[in-house]
């Protein structure tokens, strides 16, 4: 990808007022959608098998988040944007991998003795898995426009967030798989 893809036209500003609404609407359904998709149930499909796959998916975007900061600690933008990239595409992913185990299974139960952390991290996790999705878009769209004062004041809050969701997805995965019914 070149270095353009990052570069709009910034002088259209009815463009860049329907990108903001946009990621602010995308921002509100997301989570609305994905509460509403708990309320249904899919009998007769088993995704079973979908929750270490979306762990993983978590994991692999948190090393990506990290070398993406390496990258642009480094210099090296182009592998950053790209980075970047692949670990909004592996977001996506995981969410629709999410909603999909989640529409066919029941909820899990945590049985282990230490409940209190594990719904501590969780609820931090699906508490902050909501705010990062404005942070990481409105982060992202600096860049694209080529506002890259504002793009890296957004990250410094965008970043440790988003890493945040992404690690605490896997530590949560290995809590609760104990008690996966299989």
């Amino acid at each position: 990808m070149s270095k353009h893809f990052l570069h709009m036209n910034t002088t259209s500003s009815p463009n860049k007022s329907g990108l903001r609404k946009w990621i602010i609407a995308i921002s509100i359904v997301i989570p609305i959608a994905v509460a509403a998709l708990f309320g249904i149930k899919i009998e007769g499909i088993d995704f079973s098998f979908l929750p270490p796959i979306y762990a993983g998916i978590n994991g692999m975007t948190a090393m990506l988040l990290i070398l993406a900061l390496y990258f642009i600690k480094n210099g090296k933008v182009q592998q950053h944007q790209k980075t970047i990239q692949f670990a909004l595409v592996l977001s996506v992913l995981f969410l629709l991998c999410y909603v999909a185990y989640h529409m066919t299974s029941d909820s899990t139960p945590y049985g282990g003795s230490a409940k209190w952390l594990y719904y501590t991290i969780l609820i931090s996790h699906i508490f902050l898995s909501v705010a990062v999705i404005p942070l990481v878009l409105f982060t992202y769209l600096h860049a694209w426009e080529g506002n890259y004062q504002k793009h890296k004041k957004w990250a410094k809050f965008a970043f440790p967030i988003w890493l945040y969701v992404a690690t605490t997805g896997v530590v949560v995965y290995f809590m609760i798989k104990p008690y996966y019914l299989h």
